[in-house]
Parts: structure tokens; sequence; C-alpha cells
């Protein structure tokens, strides 16, 4: 056996990647100078592509399974280097492993908030956190955009591309969505859902990227709106500001009379609190003045003729003029029928008292 032949035999003739990691996207097989011998095997498992780069071109591409690398499953690389029946020498080339299967449990958050105008409460600031998987399903985009020449390449080294991407893609929906704030949290899943697909549009063809799920797990209001909420919820009456308005001056003139070293100043305060409460509270419309009672109509007998109506105050001047007498009948609804003046109760006590007949002499 030859020097040469001797050295041939010594190469590594078996391929393969053991993967114990649960994050690793790529991985190169490490080999001195790169030197792979014609025959060699190459084990491909279940979740892995394996691709031959020579010279920094990618050549052939291999899915699952065993293969013994010869110039028939080797045709890009056959081309490349001018083989044409067969080659004895050593080749030099890269093999890199690429990762199929998912890779879950990611996650994202907002590192900062999201301005989102709001139609109950303005402006105000969001903040959202969710999990979602990753999968590589184009290894060539994959070592072309991200991997170069790592020798290893794992989930975490995007991250904070991921996230840029995710951060970018929910700023846009929510501005699109025009939902409530207080309506977010029905809308997770669907929203998850158009979060994943404007994602995956942004790193598929380009990354050669694949993002078979994604959620949102929370989107959080700011302190300040959630006490509101928490306020509103308690009254009851979320939409009614004048009886919000009352809820609240009534909460701040209980915490001001809990509060006597407050003094003079507090007294004032409460006062001017209770003046304006009351004034609220007769504008308001379900506050209204009760309506007056309706006036008494009368009608009167003179010379067999009625004539009328009269008000109360119109009958008091014709009492008080002699017009109308005790003995002169009149009529109202709420008698009912005919009386003398001087016989109905609300009207004999204006009637001077008549004297007796003077005694016998």
């Amino acid at each position: 056996m030859g020097l040469f032949d001797k050295l041939r035999n010594e190469l590594v003739d078996i391929i393969e990647w053991i993967d114990d990691s649960r994050h690793t996207i790529a991985w190169r097989f490490p080999r001195y100078q790169n030197e792979i011998k014609n025959g060699a095997e190459l084990i491909v498992r279940p979740g892995q592509m394996a691709v031959l780069v020579h010279r920094g071109e990618i050549a052939d591409m291999f899915e699952p399974g065993n293969y013994k690398l010869t110039t028939d499953n080797i045709p890009i690389l056959s081309t490349i280097m001018g083989w044409k029946h067969g080659f004895n020498s050593p080749f030099r080339s890269e093999v890199y492993f690429v990762s199929t299967r998912q890779i879950t449990d990611l996650k994202w958050g907002t590192p900062n908030p999201i301005m989102f105008r709001d139609p109950d409460f303005g402006p105000i600031r969001l903040r959202a956190f969710g999990t979602y998987s990753l999968r590589a399903q184009d290894p060539k985009a994959l070592l072309k955009e991200l991997i170069g020449t790592d020798s290893s390449f794992e989930a975490d080294e995007i991250s904070e591309l991921m996230r840029s991407i995710l951060i970018t893609a929910l700023a846009d929906l929510l501005g699109e969505s025009k939902v409530a704030a207080l309506d977010l949290a029905s809308r997770y899943g669907d929203f998850s859902e158009q979060l994943r697909k404007a994602v995956l549009e942004r790193v598929d063809d380009e990354y050669g990227l694949d993002i078979p799920q994604l959620n949102i797990v929370n989107i959080s209001l700011p302190e300040e709106v959630e006490k509101a909420i928490d306020t509103r919820s308690s009254m009851g009456v979320i939409g009614d500001m004048n009886r919000f308005q009352q809820f609240q001056m009534g909460n701040a003139m209980m915490a001001a009379a809990d509060n006597p070293a407050g003094g003079g100043a507090a007294d004032g305060m409460g006062l001017g609190m209770g003046f304006a409460m009351a004034n609220q509270m007769v504008q308001s419309p379900g506050m209204s003045a009760p309506p007056m009672p309706p006036q008494a109509t009368w009608h009167i007998a003179v010379d067999g003729q009625s004539q009328g109506p009269y008000n109360d105050a119109q009958l008091m001047q014709m009492i008080q003029s002699g017009g109308v007498l005790a003995s002169t009948n009149v009529w109202s609804p709420s008698l009912g029928k005919w009386m003398a003046a001087g016989q109905v109760p609300q009207l004999s006590g204006h009637f001077g008292a008549v004297p007796p007949p003077p005694p016998p002499s």
C-alpha cells in the first residue's frame, strides 16, 4: 500500500450530525482542510438537510437518507470540478447540516412601548409579549443571508432580528385594526395569526425561514389606564361621564373627610366640590326638578249662565271684590257638581263669617 493510499484511508469516511441541542439551526461538519474522499458515507437524519459548499459556491443538497458520495449523487459538484468518470483523490468541500425541525418556545416582547390611538382613552402606550416557533425551509437562502462561514448557528443569534420584525409588524397591525384597547384581549387569536403571516412574508424568501406558530400572550395597558378601567368597573357605569365625575367628587370628599389634618383648606375644598356636585346634579337630565302641579279651573253661575274658566288667583280676586258670594254656585272638575261657594271647603274660609240674627227684644 502506497503512502497516498494510506493517507486516503485515514480520512474520515462517515459524515453525520447528531444534534443534542434544541436551538441549533445549522452546523458545519469539522474536517481538516475540508477533505472528503470518494465514496464517503453521508448520513442525513430526519429533521435535517445537508449542503455541500465548494469554494464559496453552494453545490449539492441532500434530504434525509444515507448517501455514498460519488460523482453519481453529487452532479453539481462534479460539474464544477470537471469530473467525468469519477475521482480517486480527496476533494475539498464544506458540509453544512441544517435543522428543519421546529425550534419552539422562542420568546418575543416589546423593549419599548408602542404608541396606540385609542377611541376611548386617546393616545396610550401598549406593551406586548408572546412566543413563536422557527424552522429552516430554504437552506440555500439561510446559508447565504445569515450563516455565512459560521461553524454553528443558533436561534439566539437571530432573536434581535426576529424581534425587530415582529414589533414593526405588530405596530402596523394595531394601527390598521382601530380596535379599542378594551377589546384587544378578545382578538388575541386573530391578531396572532395576522401577525404570523405578516412576519412570514418578511423572512421566508429573504432568509429561508418559516414561522409555524406565533402567539400573543398579553397586551398590557399603562397603569393609569388600568386604574381608570377599574374605577369605571366599580361604578358599573362605563361611558356616563356626568355620573363618573360625581363618583370621583364623592370619593374625593370622603378622602378629605378622612384627613382632618387638612384643616381649613381641606374643608374649603370639600365645600367647593359639594357645591360643584350639587350643580351637576341639578343640571343632569336625570336630576331635573319635578313639574308644577296643575292649576284648578273654576266656573261660576251668573243669571243661569256658566262663566269661566277661572284659575285660583282669579277666583280669589272675584271673591274679594264681591263678584262671587258665598251663595254663588261654582263648579270645578274636582267637585264634579255645582255647589254654593261657601260650602266648598277650599273656598269657605275666604268668605267673612255671617253673624247670627240678633236676639228678640
